[in-house]
């Protein structure tokens, strides 16, 4: 009874504030940094550093953003409110770009349109050797893959939006004397742009945090310059400034998307879930069909036929060393998924228990890492875990003792990255799932002699057993993706498929690089199938199936 009341006598739960502890580390790095600034670093970093990245940054931004929208919302409009062939397969399909890394989808694009590539040679030979394709190596090459891989986004959001206005929008924009495309720009699209907008936050997020991709490009934004200002230059200094300039951009996004968020709302009725999808006959239909499909080919199904090619012309690479990074990887994950799960579940319950506003801030944070982009993540937690070894270390020896301690080689700063990282996406599916016990079956327990242990284990257990197994899957297939954090953080001799990728791509290995990057990308399909499957039946019986955050972060 007494602990009962010294914690309420708190501010938030403790246990909130032990899941947040490695966000909170690495925002009051950033803090330290900025309050504690080195003139001669940050006057580096402002005159030469910043000038070149930013501006290539923002461009970066603008163009996959203008692409990701685009090509997610015309998507989106053809598959929620038409019937056509082959939209039944294409509407899952075009989820599928969300299971390839950019990093593989850019090894891929590079491996193609590089000046040596197949595609510039062949023109070459048809056109005249004079003949210039424009370099794949560019912020347009970058803008052209990375939209491709992250339209989704927009996609699932826009999907909902639209699903949820109906077939009714198609009559009341007969009604007004408006046709199929005018209808679209007058009433589909005004309506559905809070989700639109959404969408377009994340592709924007995803952009800001990229890493992998721009690398394999050669394009200088502030993630690469981070990277190279840490194992480059040496200067921890100046990657903790870039890295400061990067997560004030990164939460004034993630800021405007929860804004948009709240700003999502349902409207419509039983008639506008029930209403069927128009028919596109002859080639109306036809086109449809081969404008996604087309979307299709490019972000996804060439891609992989030419991933599965690469592979086999390079099976002789699948040997113990790869072995070896495969295993990395799976334990990496493995142990990542069963950790994250465990304090996704212990935040969503407290969260769910706990009303005070120090526990929901708390909340908020803990899953705020995922809008800090993994190069920001790993030298945020290195710092402070260096100075915490060092201190063990002198206690250590104080007392004779000549063990030293380093927590920030070791797989600590791994696993508290992806913790800071990756809770959110474990946190979603089971908050969610838990909303869906109404407190009136709690009370109905409570009134039958349960207690808070048994309501835990006979009312809640069953039902978010499926949300535990969803977020085990997102958390694992991240991981496995995971390329900057994990590169930057890991020990020595702990290469993962992620990091072969990258040392094989920065080599100009195109092709070699596919056999690991293969790897991953299986590991992503599998979650991305189930998590569509039978999305098709649940839809016809109640349109809108889809819930806009959630389902974005879980495909």
């Amino acid at each position: 009874m007494a602990t009962s009341l010294r914690r309420r006598r708190l501010p938030a739960h403790p246990l909130t504030a032990l899941i947040a502890l490695p966000v909170l580390a690495a925002l009051g790095t950033m803090l330290l940094s900025l309050l504690q600034p080195d003139a001669q670093v940050w006057a580096f970093v402002g005159q030469t550093m910043l000038p070149q990245v930013l501006p290539t940054t923002a461009a970066l931004v603008v163009m996959t953003v203008g692409l990701a929208v685009v090509l997610g919302v015309a998507c989106a409009w053809l598959t929620s409110l038409y019937e056509f062939p082959g939209r039944r397969w294409l509407t899952p399909a075009l989820v599928l770009p969300l299971a390839i890394p950019g990093y593989l989808l850019a090894t891929v694009y590079i491996g193609w349109f590089d000046y040596a590539g197949p595609v510039p040679t062949r023109l070459r030979a048809w056109l005249g050797a004079d003949f210039n394709v424009p370099p794949i190596r560019s912020v347009g090459g970058a803008a052209l893959v990375l939209g491709l891989g992250l339209y989704p986004y927009v996609f699932l959001l826009a999907r909902n939006a639209f699903m949820s206005q109906g077939r009714r929008a198609l009559e009341v924009a007969a009604s007004l004397g408006l046709g199929p495309v005018g209808g679209f720009w007058r009433i589909g699209l005004p309506l559905a742009r809070p989700w639109i907008a959404g969408g377009a936050l994340l592709v924007m997020m995803e952009t800001l945090a990229d890493f992998g991709a721009v690398s394999a490009f050669n394009v200088r934004t502030l993630t690469t310059a981070i990277y190279q200002s840490w194992f480059a230059l040496f200067s921890l200094d100046g990657a903790l400034a870039l890295a400061a300039v990067l997560v004030a951009i990164a939460l004034v996004v993630a800021t405007l998307e929860r804004r948009q968020r709240r700003d999502q709302r349902y409207v419509g009725d039983a008639s506008m879930r029930a209403a069927r999808r128009t028919v596109l006959a002859g080639w109306r239909g036809w086109t449809a069909t081969a404008a996604c499909g087309l979307v299709v080919l490019a972000g996804a199904a060439a891609p992989l036929a030419q991933l599965a090619s690469w592979s086999w012309l390079h099976r002789a690479d699948v040997d113990a060393r790869l072995l070896g990074f495969a295993t990395h990887s799976l334990m990496l994950a493995g142990m990542a998924a069963g950790l994250l799960t465990v304090l996704g579940l212990g935040l969503a319950w407290v969260l769910r228990q706990d009303p005070r506003p120090g526990t929901r801030l708390l909340g908020r944070t803990a899953t705020a890492g995922y809008a800090i982009p993994g190069t920001v993540l790993a030298v945020a937690l290195f710092v402070p875990l260096a100075a915490l070894s060092a201190t063990l270390t002198s206690a250590v020896e104080a007392v004779g003792s000549p063990w030293r301690i380093a927590l920030h080689t070791g797989l600590a700063t791994v696993l508290l990255g992806y913790v800071a990282r990756f809770l959110t996406v474990a946190t979603h599916p089971i908050e969610g799932q838990l909303m869906r016990v109404s407190p009136a079956m709690e009370d109905v327990a409570r009134s039958l002699g349960c207690n808070n242990w048994q309501i835990a284990r006979r009312v809640h257990a069953p039902m978010i057993s499926g949300s535990l197994v969803t977020a085990a899957i997102l958390v694992f297939v991240d991981v496995m993706k995971e390329l900057p954090l994990t590169l930057m953080t890991r020990p020595y001799g702990w290469d993962t498929l992620a990091v072969r990728v990258f040392e094989m791509t920065a080599e100009g290995e195109w092709s070699r690089a596919a056999v690991p990057g293969l790897s991953i990308v299986l590991a992503g399909l599998i979650p991305v199938f189930w998590l569509v499957r039978g999305s098709e039946p649940a839809q016809r019986q109640q349109e809108p199936a889809l819930t806009p955050l959630a389902d974005a972060h879980a495909a």
